[in-house]
């Protein structure tokens, strides 16, 4: 069978980008940013090294409002969209082409609709924003929130989740999913639980995932993701067939990581 040119060239140039070795400094800013690096074992920690060179080599980054964008905040970045990349065949985000950082919460033109019928542009102030044409949008100070371990929101893992979900043509709740059963038990579990944290929000319940998932399925998937990868042992806690499809899509198991992480000794 001949390979095109051009799948050859990704292929080889993400070969070569996997190859490099990891700086150092690039290893620090990552034990910093990104807790989940320093739960992993260190087969892993190179897996995502790799998988960081390469979205790093594709993927370009632009600072707005002022914000400069340097090796920390792209490794940064590039960490944890490389961590919903573990262990999974992917082809990194393929729609995605360029991550915007902006220093704190920025302003984005919504839609309103106004008395009459008449929709209206509403600024509305925005943590992150996961575009269909080619762009992730992050507020720096919001990712910086999620340093501590058990935070409740990662703006990250949240606006590149949004970017698996689109992979299968739209924002639905539903990533790629190839494994027909698990597709089906998917749409099971995920719509039931999504029914539950609806009604947790109508009845002001408190739960371990953020209310805002209740708005809509994408929401909800990107809600999920992150306390699959933040709050992993809670989740499998309180919502253990939503973890169990999770764990199956992700190939991950971040509760086992956790309760091992939090065994060391401080």
């Amino acid at each position: 069978m001949q390979w095109p040119a051009w799948l050859k060239t990704k292929g080889r140039r993400r070969r070569e980008a996997r190859s490099r070795p990891f700086p150092d400094t690039w290893r620090a800013y990552l034990a910093k940013w990104v807790h989940y690096y320093n739960w992993l074992p260190p087969e892993d920690q190179a897996e995502l090294e790799g998988h960081i060179h390469v979205f790093l080599d594709a993927k370009h980054f632009e600072g707005c409002g002022g914000m400069t964008v340097d090796d920390e905040v792209r490794v940064a970045v590039a960490g944890w969209a490389s961590v919903l990349c573990l262990h999974r065949e992917t082809d990194y985000y393929p729609i995605l082409v360029s991550v915007l950082v902006y220093p704190d919460t920025f302003m984005a033109q919504g839609e309103q609709e106004a008395p009459g019928g008449v929709v209206v542009e509403d600024p509305d102030a925005r943590d992150g924003e996961s575009w269909d044409r080619g762009a992730v949008i992050i507020a720096w100070e919001s990712l910086a929130e999620a340093r501590e371990e058990g935070a409740p929101c990662n703006v990250a893992i949240h606006e590149f989740a949004h970017q698996l979900d689109l992979e299968n043509g739209e924002y639905d709740g539903v990533p790629g999913l190839e494994d027909a059963e698990l597709h089906e038990e998917w749409l099971r579990v995920c719509e039931h639980e999504f029914k539950r944290l609806a009604d947790a929000a109508d009845t002001g319940r408190e739960t371990v995932l953020d209310p805002y998932g209740a708005s809509d399925p994408a929401e909800f998937f990107a809600v999920v993701t992150e306390a699959f990868f933040e709050t992993p042992l809670a989740l499998r806690d309180k919502h253990p067939r939503l973890y169990k499809v999770f764990s199956r899509y992700f190939r991950q198991d971040p509760a086992v990581l956790e309760a091992r992480a939090s065994s060391k000794p401080a």
